[in-house]
């Protein structure tokens, strides 16, 4: 069933015109990374750093906040980070655009080289008046497209998606928003 919900969704994406060149912020994966924090503890030989208390993450105008932030570096700097929060969120400005894609939940994990960002526990992605939830959702934020997935508990999670017109009533006076893409991923 969830499979067939899948494909009703994917089906839904493509008919509601589902933009192919909304972008992240391209400059952002040029920008230094920028972390604040109430404490942190470093440790140089493991080339990590634990931040916790109200953390704020930035790149450029991508932001991940959350109670405590792990990153990891290597020798060419700043690798991954993990946030965990009640929830943890991020936020990111589209290019070209003045429009955020915002999301959260329970654990947020960021790798810097390949801008993939995995939302964990009540996962959630909202742009403009699009929204999705489910368990686990992958944000690419190099080309703003994502992968939904529910839980593989019984009883499993539903995935929710909201797809709002592109195009306005006649009478709404409401400019549209661009849709999401998404890749609906069922296991």
């Amino acid at each position: 069933m969830l499979r067939h919900g899948a494909s009703i969704a994917l089906l839904c994406a493509t008919m509601c015109g589902f933009s192919h060149d909304a972008l992240a912020e391209r400059a952002d994966r040029n920008k230094p990374i920028h972390i604040e924090a109430d404490r942190v503890t470093l440790d140089d030989g493991k080339q990590t750093g634990i931040f916790t208390g109200d953390v704020l993450m930035t790149q450029g105008t991508l932001s991940i906040s959350g109670n405590q932030i792990i990153v990891t570096q290597r020798g060419n700097g700043f690798e991954h980070g993990t946030a965990a929060g009640s929830p943890a969120k991020f936020r990111q400005k589209r290019d070209g655009s003045d429009e955020y894609v915002d999301g959260s939940g329970e654990r947020i994990e960021y790798n810097a080289a390949s801008g993939l960002i995995d939302i964990y526990g009540q996962a959630h992605i909202r742009r403009g008046r699009d929204d999705v939830r489910a368990d686990h959702i992958t944000y690419n934020a190099h080309d703003q497209s994502f992968k939904v997935s529910g839980t593989q508990t019984t009883p499993k999670k539903r995935i929710v998606v909201t797809i709002n017109p592109t195009s306005p009533a006649p009478s709404s006076g409401v400019q549209p928003a661009d849709s999401l893409r998404m890749k609906p991923e069922t296991r």
